[in-house]
C-alpha cells in the first residue's frame, strides 16, 4: 500500500514519474474564494462530491468547478442508488479529509473497495486538472490519464463517466 498522506503522494508522484505544478496559496473553502487561486493556475479547476448512494455504497465524484451536477440524474449516469451527500466523518474516516480539502487524490487514504471514485469524462481527458494535494493550502495540477494512473497505483478502480449538469433554467 505505501505510505499514506502527502508525503506518501509526492513519493508516488516521482515513483511514476509523473509531471505536475505545485502551487501553495491561502485556504480556500469554496468555488468563490478559490476564483482568485484560479485565475493564477492554468488548466482546469475541479469540484469534489462525497455521496454516499441508498446501498449504503460511498462514492468520490471529481467534476468541472462551475457545474451543477443534477443529483436526481447523477445515480444512473454512475451506476447507483439515490445518493446522498455523506457526513464529514465518513469522509475523515474513509478519505483522511475534512470538508473543503476534498481531492481524488484522497484515495491514497482509503482502502481499495471503501469508495467508487467517479472523474468527469472532460477532466479524464483534460491534459491538466487542478486538485488539492490533501489540503486546501495547495494545488497541484497534473493530467487526467495521471490522476487515473494514481488511482490505479492506489489500488481503485476509477471510474469515467459523464456526468450530468443541471439544465440552468
Amino acid at each position: 500500500m505505501g505510505h499514506r498522506g502527502e508525503a506518501g503522494l509526492r513519493e508516488d508522484l516521482r515513483a511514476l514519474a509523473i509531471p505536475f505544478e505545485h502551487h501553495e496559496h491561502e485556504a480556500v473553502f469554496t468555488v468563490e474564494e478559490s476564483r482568485g487561486v484560479k485565475e493564477a493556475i492554468p488548466g482546469e479547476h475541479t469540484k469534489n462530491l462525497f455521496l454516499k448512494d441508498a446501498g449504503g455504497a460511498f462514492w468520490l465524484v471529481t467534476v468541472p468547478a462551475e457545474m451543477r451536477v443534477d443529483l436526481k440524474a447523477l445515480p444512473a449516469a454512475i451506476g447507483c442508488k439515490r445518493v446522498s451527500f455523506g457526513k464529514p466523518d465518513d469522509m475523515e474516516r474513509l478519505l483522511g479529509l475534512t470538508p473543503g480539502s476534498v481531492t481524488p487524490l484522497g484515495a491514497i487514504n482509503a482502502e481499495p473497495g471503501s469508495i467508487a471514485v467517479v472523474l468527469d469524462r472532460t477532466l479524464a481527458e483534460a491534459a491538466r486538472i487542478n486538485v488539492h494535494p490533501l489540503r486546501n493550502t495547495a494545488t497541484i495540477g497534473l493530467s487526467g490519464a495521471d490522476t487515473l494512473r494514481l488511482l490505479e497505483h492506489w489500488g481503485h478502480a476509477p471510474r469515467i463517466a459523464d456526468i450530468p449538469a443541471q439544465e440552468t433554467g
